[in-house]
């Protein structure tokens, strides 16, 4: 499951990680509002969606006037984005996060991830902030620091002033770098995360770390036991069928293919997806009826299915 950045930077509020002050809104007067009340002389207007490379594809839009704050939210809220996460079909803008701007003098990048290999949550950094870290990691992968937790003594404070130090962090900017990272570790932790991703994380003001940017994502399964990170869903940001499914307690995935695939175990469903490919076939979907599966749910199965235009 995944989340806005205005909803990823309120929780990580909760976890005392520092984040710039921010109004999400929906139309153009009241962005122009919020900036008023925010005060400054530049502000950032960024489109929310759930997708990275929002930057590229012209979703952010730095201004240095109330007008200029409402003409850009007006631009946004309500055109479809399009950037290299959202396919050339693009994502429609429902709102914008409104934020004053920043004097940044460094970027790095700092991320949370849970690696099944070793099944330890590790830690990512690189100086090379602002930058897409897969991209940093082919070019020059000797910029990309990771450390391990242990879940018996989770992340200790050497491990946060090694990573602090590896990147080049030094004098007051490691200790606030040690405690954001604690706490990005607390969030990560305690909200049954799979990703946390903060790129740039700023020094601003020369002194001063702050998350400019956080993109969070969720384990769905342990969402029943996380009901405030549920009522974080965005069914805007999904695909209607994939909604629908979930709601029949149906695991449904929406591909570009032609092939419609209804399997009794998600194991045989990706079998059955990889013997597709291997024949020069495209799957519509992945769907996993799951075990002991009631007619009524096959029927579910079927009319989701079919309801893809796709599917031939």
């Amino acid at each position: 499951m995944n989340i806005h950045e205005y909803q990823a930077k309120t929780l990580l509020r909760q976890f005392n990680v520092p984040v710039p002050e921010g109004r999400v809104v929906h139309n153009d007067t009241h962005a122009a509002l919020a900036a008023e009340e925010m005060g400054g002389e530049r502000w950032v207007v960024k489109a929310q969606i759930h997708a990275g490379g929002r930057g590229k594809g012209g979703g952010v839009k730095l201004v240095d006037s109330i007008e200029a704050v409402r003409q850009a939210a007006d631009a946004l809220i309500g055109s479809r984005l399009v950037t290299p996460q959202t396919g050339p079909e693009g994502r429609l803008v429902q709102r914008v996060l409104v934020e004053q701007a920043q004097q940044i003098s460094g970027e790095y990048y700092i991320g949370l991830l849970l690696d099944r290999a070793q099944q330890r949550i590790t830690i990512i950094a690189s100086a090379a902030g602002g930058m897409d870290i897969e991209e940093v990691a082919r070019a020059t992968p000797e910029q990309i620091v990771r450390e391990t937790v242990d879940p018996a003594v989770g992340l200790l404070d050497f491990q946060c002033r090694k990573i602090a130090a590896r990147i080049g962090l030094t004098g007051k900017l490691m200790g606030q770098a040690a405690k954001l990272m604690r706490g990005l570790y607390r969030c990560f932790r305690d909200t049954d995360a799979l990703m946390l991703e903060v790129n740039p994380l700023a020094v601003v003001e020369g002194n001063r770390l702050v998350a400019l940017d956080a993109k969070i994502s969720f384990d769905g399964n342990a969402m029943y036991r996380r009901t405030a990170v549920a009522d974080l869903r965005d069914f805007d940001e999904e695909d209607s069928k994939e909604v629908e499914a979930s709601g029949h307690g149906l695991n449904y995935i929406a591909l570009d293919g032609n092939v419609g695939c209804i399997v009794n175990g998600a194991g045989l469903a990706m079998a059955t997806m990889d013997a597709i490919s291997f024949h020069n076939g495209k799957p519509a979907n992945f769907l996993d009826v799951g075990g002991g599966a009631s007619p009524e749910k096959v029927g579910n199965a079927f009319r989701i299915v079919l309801q893809d235009p796709n599917v031939k």
